[in-house]
């Protein structure tokens, strides 16, 4: 069995929780509480692109609100 975060043919979403931190999620998957979807469902390769363009740093919003 493999992994379903790893599955390069697979559909994924794009997460964003309050930290403005960036996530992917197998499309099939229930999003996790504090999470809102942003992006997709997509290929995973899409998805990966739109976290490199709309990456704000890694630092967790409370962090560099600071």
């Amino acid at each position: 069995m493999t992994d379903p975060f790893d599955d390069t043919d697979g559909r994924f979403l794009v997460l964003v929780d309050g930290e403005n931190q960036r996530s992917l999620c197998p499309e099939f998957a229930d999003v996790p509480a504090g999470w809102t979807t942003v992006y997709g469902p997509e290929e995973r390769e899409r998805c990966l692109e739109y976290v490199g363009l709309h990456r704000s740093g890694l630092r967790p919003r409370s962090l560099s609100d600071r």
